[in-house]
């Protein structure tokens, strides 16, 4: 997809002045240091099953079991936040696949998000990151918009630099923790090496474990029953056309693997909203139209991993549908008819709606055969996972 370019950086800026201010820090914080730690560490454990391939890992930032757990007591910790009382955590809760059960995101301020907070799970294979920004392609960049972002407030950080890195200076235990990952030194304690150690645990959240992994991947013919069975071809099956968009070992056409010659990427407007029957949607979820000002991308949003879909509950990027019964319901019907309030309209008539997304027939028992299918790709080791947790609970 070609972008125009003029538009594309008017509308970063408006996004958040504190991002590009952020980016400066990072730079200027890292000047002169060098690390003292050899990039020849020894392979990174990905602990995947043996078909699957391995994440993409930038080349400047190599997958460690020290940054991973650097970034690990990063991401739960709470003094990252104007308020001391949130961290990445908060919105992203183990139990739930790293969602938090909310229509949309709460930001440290209490400030409602106009979008629901997407699974973290095998975000190591994402090949872009947030719901609908074709432009941000690297975690390492994407940890900048909680920490810093103003439209909306997530942790509420911005102007704040200073006071996060004295913090972490003056702890013994993240001095212990920078050293390892990054080397000696208080200049090795810079929000450079910090991004680079939460995007490295984000990498680590690999999801792998489901009845469904064991029975296609671990050749355990009874991990799953024969009603998810069914329910597997039936999502496979053009009359549905699940796959089109939630394809691939990660359900998902947006991904990135060492065995893959290009990068995927995609997004699709699936009959959500219709405002006023010429296929708006509401104007602080415009999809990827935010970035190019295209009427084509009016409406169109990424779609994630289907990974613990059970878990990961409510809907869309916005939230606005409760259940997963719901969200078949949606699809059956090729697109949502809103019949009243600010944004009435039938979804399945909005001009900029996918072709996929164009409704099937389902009989009740095949529900329950899909209905089994999704609820068997929860990943119970996965969601258990000590390695995981909060540090400060172990």
């Amino acid at each position: 997809m070609k972008l125009p370019q003029k538009r594309v950086l008017k509308r970063k800026w408006k996004f958040s002045r504190a991002i590009a201010l952020a980016l400066m820090f990072l730079l200027a914080s890292s000047l002169g240091h060098v690390l003292a730690v050899s990039l020849d560490s020894p392979s990174y454990e990905w602990n995947l099953p043996a078909k699957l391939p391995k994440p993409i890992v930038p080349d400047d930032n190599p997958m460690t079991a020290e940054k991973v757990e650097l970034g690990r007591n990063l991401f739960y910790e709470k003094r990252l936040s104007i308020t001391g009382e949130y961290s990445c955590a908060s919105c992203h809760e183990q139990k739930r696949a790293f969602t938090d059960g909310k229509t949309v995101g709460i930001g440290a301020t209490g400030e409602a998000h106009p979008r629901n907070s997407m699974s973290l799970a095998n975000i190591a294979y994402n090949s872009v990151f947030t719901w609908a920004n074709p432009l941000m392609t690297r975690l390492e960049t994407q940890a900048l918009v909680p920490l810093f972002g103003e439209h909306p407030v997530e942790l509420g950080m911005v102007g704040k630099e200073d006071r996060i890195l004295t913090l972490l200076r003056l702890d013994p235990a993240y001095q212990k923790l920078f050293s390892a990952a990054f080397g000696t030194g208080e200049k090795a304690i810079n929000l450079n090496n910090l991004t680079k150690a939460l995007a490295s645990f984000e990498r680590s959240l690999i999801s792998f474990n489901s009845p469904y992994d064991r029975y296609r991947f671990g050749g355990d013919r009874n991990a799953i029953s024969a009603s998810a069975k069914r329910g597997e071809a039936l999502f496979h099956s053009e009359r549905m056309e699940c796959f089109h968009c939630h394809g691939g070992f990660n359900f998902s056409d947006s991904i990135k693997h060492e065995r893959l010659a290009f990068t995927e990427m995609a997004f699709h407007n699936t009959g959500l909203y219709n405002i006023n029957g010429k296929g708006a949607y509401p104007d602080n979820n415009t999809g990827v139209y935010e970035i190019t000002q295209r009427m084509a991308d009016m409406g169109r949003f990424k779609a994630p991993t289907l990974r613990n879909i059970a878990l990961t509950a409510p809907y869309m990027h916005d939230g606005s549908i409760a259940t997963l019964e719901e969200a078949i319901e949606h699809y059956r019907v090729g697109g949502r008819t809103l019949h009243s309030g600010e944004y009435a309209g039938v979804g399945r008539k909005n001009p900029y709606k996918s072709q996929f997304i164009s409704g099937f027939e389902i009989t009740e028992a095949e529900k329950r055969d899909l209905l089994a299918f999704l609820h068997s790709l929860t990943d119970e080791i996965f969601i258990n996972n000590p390695a995981l947790s909060d540090p400060s609970d172990q």
